[in-house]
């Protein structure tokens, strides 16, 4: 599947506060671990590339969307890889693209989509993502990134 070339991982393992009474992972805990693979991932940009100023100070980034498609459950204890990639890129805005396995035996349990857009956090106003920035994701994703307008 074409999950297995996205360009970061994100490992976890279930929590027992994240199962529900069925001794499966509630629906909504899987923003969760997209929230967590999305900053991972601009962690890995931040560490690889000179993207200071983008995370700080009046810089900010806010979600506008999420999705998800649940294909089989987690339970807990189970060790799972969320797999994430930037599908595309506007003038203010990313749209990551995320995988969940299950690290075991590999069966996908949910696919999913985040539209962030970047703000000035002073006004809230959307702001033009700094080419730098732009370099740095097509850099990263060896050039494979959708721009739309």
């Amino acid at each position: 599947m074409d999950y297995k070339n996205y360009k970061s991982k994100t490992y976890q393992t279930v929590k027992f506060h994240e199962v529900d009474m069925m001794g499966v992972v509630n629906n909504a805990v899987y923003f969760s671990y997209f929230e967590d693979a999305r900053m991972s991932y601009l962690e890995k940009l931040k560490e690889n590339y000179n993207l200071d100023e983008l995370f700080e100070n009046d810089n900010y980034f806010i979600m506008a969307h999420n999705e998800i498609d649940y294909k089989l459950p987690a339970e807990y204890n189970d060790k799972i890889i969320i797999h994430t990639k930037l599908d595309w890129i506007k003038n203010t805005s990313i749209c990551f693209k995320h995988t969940i396995v299950n690290e075991k035996n590999d069966n996908v349990i949910a696919i999913g989509a985040g539209v962030m857009v970047h703000i000035k956090l002073s006004t809230k106003e959307k702001q033009i993502l700094p080419q730098v920035f732009i370099s740095a994701i097509q850099d990263f994703e060896e050039g494979v990134l959708k721009k739309r307008e």
